[in-house]
């Protein structure tokens, strides 16, 4: 096999949508409706609650987490013919979500565990500045597919590589 069979062609993306927020609560309720309604313009009435979920997960942690002064968090919803792919960029890259058991009289802790259950697939992307935290909700595939989550993960997220395989990050606590 040559070098240039091996690489993988990605999907041709559909539909996309990226829009910056301030890092407010405000922002986290509008991102919400946001995708749920363009979810549902896109064709796929049946993911709107779970992305809108996922979407209001993942800026909730960007907020609480993720935030610099003077700095946007940016949500970026790409639709393909296979998965819808939500993902958050905020400003803090050294700080890794980790999904962790949240005591029953806690408030807080139980994101990422939402995450985890709803989505197909899940992890963490470095950038040059900050991290992207994604999710992604595979696309029925036929009349008997199945919609929601399929594959569910314990443990720390994973960083994609170039290469596209996968390493285990040593998490920085939540």
């Amino acid at each position: 096999m040559t070098a240039a069979e091996q690489i993988s062609v990605p999907e041709p993306v559909l539909r996309e949508d990226r829009l910056a927020f301030t890092p407010t609560a405000r922002s986290v309720s509008f991102s919400r409706r946001r995708t749920a309604r363009l979810v549902r313009e896109w064709g796929h009435p049946e993911l709107a609650g779970d992305a809108a979920l996922l979407v209001s997960e993942l800026a909730t942690n960007a907020l609480l987490h993720g935030a610099i002064r003077g700095r946007l968090f940016r949500v970026h919803l790409t639709l393909t013919a296979i998965a819808l792919r939500i993902a958050v960029s905020d400003p803090r890259g050294e700080r890794l979500p980790v999904p962790r058991e949240a005591e029953a009289d806690e408030c807080y802790g139980r994101g990422l565990m939402i995450v985890a259950r709803l989505a197909d697939r899940w992890g963490v992307e470095p950038r040059t500045v900050g991290k992207t935290v994604f999710a992604e909700l595979a696309l029925k595939q036929g009349p008997d597919a199945p919609v929601g989550p399929r594959e569910h993960r314990a443990g720390p997220p994973h960083t994609r590589i170039a290469e596209g395989t996968r390493t285990a990050q040593t998490p920085t606590p939540r």
